[in-house]
């Protein structure tokens, strides 16, 4: 399971306003490579969840499609099956 771009941009400003409010050192830096990971997290999470909804989007679409070529099918074969009952 991947972290949402919510979460990882929650994070990298968390750790951002942790390194800009310590006076440490050591846990500045550390803080500061934190922040930078969860940002690059954060776009990959973002990249993931446009594709998702593309996807989603797209299957959406191709339902309604194959709902529409079967309700046609329906109503074509119901005319068929009315014309041959009506010549016999």
């Amino acid at each position: 399971m991947y972290p949402s771009s919510t979460l990882c941009r929650t994070q990298e400003e968390f750790h951002r306003t942790r390194a800009d409010t310590t006076t440490l050192a050591n846990v500045r830096t550390i803080a500061e490579s934190a922040a930078a990971a969860w940002g690059l997290e954060a776009v990959a999470a973002e990249r993931r969840e446009a594709r998702g909804a593309k996807t989603r989007e797209l299957a959406e679409l191709l339902a309604a499609q194959k709902r529409e070529a079967a309700g046609e099918a329906a109503r074509d074969a119901g005319d068929t099956a009315d014309r041959e009952f009506g010549a016999g």
